[in-house]
């Protein structure tokens, strides 16, 4: 987060760097830019063609020189240059002890008051403290004071300095660091990568089982629907087979005469109809209904018997008495003639 609000910070410098195209101009894009707050990188800005063009001005050359300092050296840097660099403004003094203390604290994490002050061109410890503040509240480096023991406790250190192109002993450390970080990240990505392999097996194989299931239910209910159907057909079928039963009806002619007579015997769905025949008054009338009666006797009873009807029992009762009514009459003529 550091980096990026350095490199916010100098961004709008970089955009100037465009139109600085005198060493004058140059020259006070850099000191602007070493003066303002938050910027604490200054490789690209050193990279570009206009700063760099200040090398060949002997007015100016100086300022280059500076913001090299700024860049990757120190403070010591700047008072023990050979040549003369222009004056530093409060501003810019804040701004290189602060980068140069970044640079003292990640050489020893314990750093002692005194070592400090030469270093930093401090005069009282007071003003080392108020650095070290500073450079707290700035993100720059994160430590706690030891007045007791005039120590400077450093936990942690921000990469905010350039390297220097001339040291070639950082560069492979440098490298040594990002291939270390490199190889963690593509360790937590294979990681992340088969964990996510893991979720979509886990997920395709739920969402299998779901579908399973899903299928299973849905066969058990229309197998129940089935069966239900077929139940009811059934009941249907056996409603109309005993609705639709014909009647079967059996009539038996048992003699020629003016009278006649019927008599119905059925059970379920049967019935048996004897008619008789019988002349007014004649002894063949009397004979057909007396033959009648014995057949019926006969015949009819296993019949009746077997249909277990109580309205055949009566009309065969009610046959015997016209019988015996028939035989008086014909004694009566015999006495009359």
């Amino acid at each position: 987060m550091e980096q990026t609000k350095a490199l916010n910070a100098l961004e709008p410098f970089l955009a100037l760097t465009k139109s600085a195209t005198s060493p004058r101009a140059a020259a006070d894009l850099i000191t602007r830019a070493t003066s303002a707050p938050n910027t604490f990188i200054f490789s690209e800005l050193l990279a570009a063609p206009q700063v760099q063009a200040l090398a060949s001005s002997t007015e100016f050359a100086p300022y280059l020189k500076a913001l090299e300092i700024f860049s990757h050296g120190t403070y010591s840097t700047y008072t023990n240059s050979p040549t003369a660099l222009p004056e530093l403004t409060p501003p810019q003094q804040l701004k290189l002890r602060q980068l140069s203390l970044l640079t003292l604290a990640a050489d020893s994490s314990k750093t002692d008051y005194a070592s400090l002050m030469a270093s930093l061109k401090l005069a009282s410890a007071r003003e080392l403290e108020e650095l070290v503040i500073s450079a707290v509240y700035a993100g720059l480096i994160d430590a706690q004071l030891d007045p007791q023991h005039a120590l400077v406790q450093i936990n942690s250190v921000a990469a905010l300095r350039d390297v220097s192109p001339t040291n070639g002993a950082a560069i492979p450390v440098l490298l040594y660091s990002l291939r270390s970080w490199a190889g963690r990240c593509e360790a937590t990505l294979q990681l992340l990568e088969e964990q996510m392999e893991d979720i979509r097996e886990t997920a395709d194989r739920r969402a299998a089982e779901a579908s399973s299931w899903t299928g299973r239910m849905e066969k058990l209910v229309e197998d129940e629907k089935k069966g239900g159907l077929a139940s009811s057909s059934s009941q249907l079928s056996s409603s109309s087979h005993a609705t639709i039963t014909t009647t079967t009806t059996t009539t038996t002619d048992l003699g020629a005469g003016h009278k006649s007579s019927m008599l119905t015997v059925g059970g379920s769905g049967s019935s048996s109809s004897f008619s008789g025949l019988a002349g007014n008054g004649s002894s063949s009338g009397a004979t057909g209904r007396a033959t009648y009666a014995q057949r019926f006797n006969k015949r009819g009873s296993g019949h009746m018997e077997a249909s277990g009807g109580g309205d055949a029992d009566d009309e065969a009762m009610d046959v015997d008495d016209e019988d015996e009514d028939d035989k008086k009459r014909a004694s009566r003529r015999k006495l009359l003639d």
